[in-house]
């Protein structure tokens, strides 16, 4: 592996280099790959799998919406598309990619089709770090793996067709069969990883739900409604406050931190700018820091996958998240940004 320095800090990085696509599809040659799921990566772990010329199936409970995505997609019933138990018993890498609530109501199913030696693979540590609450334990005669694109599935697919790739990390939790290692690597290169990132079960499942309770969506959208709120409290207009709030981050802003980093952004702004963010970032950091302690704790102690699993199982649970969101989207903050989308420029042709 490639060892890089991050901030002082080394690491082993498995690149491309290294571990080429061609090595990658010899140490799979005799794998049969079997996804099961066909939701948020399912389908673009599946599909760049195949284009990378890895033998694929597809399991899916018959008759809904994932089998006719599935068969649009070009799996075919009875050859590479079946139901989730065959699927998982002719595969000889499992990889099961259901949602986490989803993977607790059907391990049962999957269990038994699990044969000695296979790899059951896994792209997000919640079902095994919480065992106690998932029910989800592995058997001991098998590898178990886990490949975590830092991405969703449509970005997965889009850098794979875009020619790029996303990086990921990776784990093994149980090597079994002495190849755990080789396996995973092999399948992360092969589903479209640029860079592997070695972690732990633990730690990408900590680190993950932090993250998408705080900075990446949880804070963000929290910290948006609070800055509108007190603009529109002060008499600013609904377009202003949400120009302020949300239209230059997302449009302009965001973009430039991402090519260069956060100090050009500051070097690059107004003096008046640079000078009232440079003090209020040290506000904004001592007043959160509590906040993102207590939601790490939560996060460790298992009380945040508690609550998730409690509330997916609720039989009016999506009646619930759709009322949820329909209050989010009619809120007076994401209907003026409605109207400011619309007349962003990439749009005006259209609403001529």
């Amino acid at each position: 592996m490639a060892r890089m320095n991050f901030a002082g800090v080394e690491e082993e990085v498995v690149t491309r280099d290294e571990f080429p696509l061609s090595r990658a599809q010899e140490v799979l040659k005799d794998e049969v790959v079997a996804v099961l799921g066909y939701g948020v990566q399912g389908p673009a772990q599946a599909l760049n799998l195949r284009d990378n010329g890895i033998k694929v199936i597809v399991g899916v409970n018959p008759g809904g919406k994932s089998w006719d995505k599935a068969q649009r997609d070009g799996w075919v019933a009875g050859e590479t598309l079946f139901p989730m138990e065959e699927a998982a018993a002719r595969g000889t890498v499992v990889q099961y990619l259901v949602s986490d609530a989803a993977q607790k109501l059907t391990w049962e199913r999957i269990r038994p089709c699990l044969k000695e030696g296979d790899a059951l693979y896994f792209s997000h540590g919640f079902a095994v770090v919480y065992k106690d609450q998932t029910g989800v334990v592995p058997p001991p005669y098998v590898d178990v793996v886990m490949v975590a694109p830092k991405g969703s599935g449509t970005s997965v697919r889009a850098n794979f067709l875009a020619g790029s790739g996303i990086n990921s990390s990776f784990a093994v939790a149980q090597d079994y069969t002495g190849r755990a290692r080789e396996r995973t690597l092999a399948l992360g290169i092969a589903i479209g990883s640029g860079y592997l990132f070695e972690t732990t079960f633990e730690h990408e499942v900590y680190s993950d739900l932090t993250g998408e309770r705080g900075v990446l969506m949880g804070a963000l959208a929290g910290i948006m409604e609070a800055q509108y709120q007190t603009l529109r409290a002060h008499g600013h207009t609904p377009s202003e406050a949400f120009n302020e709030t949300v239209e230059e981050l997302t449009q302009s802003l965001i973009r430039l931190v991402a090519q260069n980093g956060m100090d050009w952004m500051y070097a690059n702004c107004s003096a008046t700018a640079q000078r009232g963010a440079l003090d209020w970032r040290h506000e904004f950091r001592k007043a959160t820091l509590p906040v993102f302690e207590r939601l790490y704790q939560s996060v460790a102690s298992g009380e945040e996958t508690r609550r998730v699993l409690e509330a997916n199982s609720q039989p009016d649970y999506q009646e619930k998240l759709s009322e949820e969101l329909r209050q989010m989207r009619e809120s007076e903050m994401w209907q003026a940004g409605a109207m400011v989308r619309s007349l962003r420029p990439e749009n005006w042709q259209k609403n001529a």
